[in-house]
């Protein structure tokens, strides 16, 4: 511990010296000793480190989508020199420097606050232990060490022995309930941010292994949580409860105004805007205009969700404009309900309906073609009932009334020798 302290000493004295800022306003609210001054000062600390992070969270977006297109053309590159590593890696810098795509900018955020959850981390450590740190003194130390959440100390750890958790005034069953479930709630919401990220806000017309890992990552990150969260003081679970939250949040506002293109955040966003135009028959907002704006760029290059989304703009008689604009168009309207009038596709059958299908087919021909034979025979009877019979040839009745053994027809006369 005094190894990690000494690395991350630096920043140790300015997060210790914002907490104490902080826990003068609050103290003033509650009182300098309560639970809810150090608890509301910690998460304070966490909304000013992720404002300060915003920008960095924007990159990280624009790097993810990046990513997520040049999946088909990263699994090219290693398919063709998958026996050249190094070529390999040339051709795949290479296509990062051309697109502008930085792999690492996905990490930057969590890289960036992690300074400060270690220097936090040893704070709480240091109140736990009774040690003064950076802008920390001595009263401030014994009043941190007497503030509970929910009966609960901030220095508290799921895994300390009811010896230690007494020197700090609390019980260890609060102690155990208040972090467990603090636990819990931390990993659910790690979980929900990645499930909302991969169901919402992915494009779905991109299949490669890079969904499938993070797909993966969305089960395996709760989990390593929920692992290291029990050897985590109350305040650094708190931080990070409150640093999830706020990922949360602040992803769905994302996928809400700013959706991946070809996902169904996409499909949903564009039906709230044609929505909006049918209402007020322009497109409100300046968000919005660019939206639109982006989708006319695209030209014949827009995927399914754009394309219909022009043309449900076409049927309410509107063109988009390149400034992200909609006017009156009676050409596009014409051209909408022309199209709607197009002669359709008849919908593929399944195979098992296509084998019904032939099988129906199949039984009505063969009625039809015995019907037909039938018909064909009884024709062939009555054509020979309605020819002249021959007054040297016997009747075919009679022939067939012939007894067994007889030989059918006219008998040759037998010879004079055998009478």
């Amino acid at each position: 511990m005094d190894t990690i302290a000494s690395l991350f000493s630096f920043i140790t004295t300015p997060v210790s010296w914002i907490i104490v800022q902080f826990h003068k306003v609050y103290g003033a609210l509650f009182g300098d000793d309560s639970g809810w001054a150090w608890g509301l000062s910690i998460v304070s600390l966490v909304v000013l480190i992720r404002i300060c992070l915003i920008p960095l969270f924007v990159k990280q977006i624009k790097s993810t989508r990046n990513m997520q297109v040049l999946q088909p053309k990263m699994k090219a590159i290693q398919e063709r020199y998958k026996n050249d590593k190094q070529r390999q890696s040339e051709e795949m810098m290479k296509l990062y420097k051309e697109t502008g795509t930085n792999p690492l900018s996905s990490c930057l955020p969590i890289l960036a606050q992690s300074p400060f959850f270690f220097a936090l981390y040893h704070v709480l450590s240091s109140i736990a232990s009774g040690k003064k740190i950076g802008a920390i003194n001595q009263d401030l130390l014994d009043s941190a060490r007497q503030a509970h959440i929910f009966g609960a100390p901030l220095a508290a750890k799921f895994t300390d022995s009811a010896e230690k958790v007494a020197s700090l005034n609390a019980s260890l069953t609060d102690v155990r309930v208040v972090t467990a479930l603090m636990i819990v709630l931390m990993s659910a919401s790690q979980f929900f941010t990645q499930r909302q990220l991969m169901t919402k806000n992915v494009d779905l017309t991109v299949k490669t292994p890079y969904m499938q890992q993070q797909k993966m990552l969305m089960y395996i990150f709760p989990v390593i949580f929920a692992v290291m969260g029990i050897n985590f003081p109350v305040g650094v679970l708190v931080y990070w409860l409150t640093t999830n939250v706020w990922t949360m949040g602040q992803q769905m506002y994302v996928i809400n105004q700013n959706p991946t293109p070809g996902s169904k955040a996409q499909d949903a966003y564009l039906q709230r805007v044609l929505k909006s135009v049918t209402s007020h028959g322009q497109v409100r907002g300046r968000t919005r205009r660019k939206m639109v704006k982006a989708i006319v760029a695209k030209g014949p290059d827009r995927n399914d969700i754009e394309r219909k989304f022009i043309t449900g703009l076409a049927k309410l008689g509107l063109a988009a404009q390149e400034d992200g604009t909609v006017l009156k168009s009676d050409t596009a309207a014409a051209e909408a309900e022309g199209a709607a009038h197009k002669r359709q596709q008849p919908k593929r059958q399944t195979k098992a309906k296509r084998q019904t299908a032939a099988t129906a087919g199949g039984a009505k021909d063969t009625e039809r073609g015995t019907a037909g034979s039938k018909t064909s025979l009884q024709k062939q009877d009555a054509s020979q009932d309605d020819k002249p019979k021959s007054p040297g040839k016997p009747a075919s009745g009679s022939s067939r009334q012939a007894k067994s053994g007889q030989r059918k027809g006219p008998q040759r006369p037998k010879h004079p020798s055998k009478k």
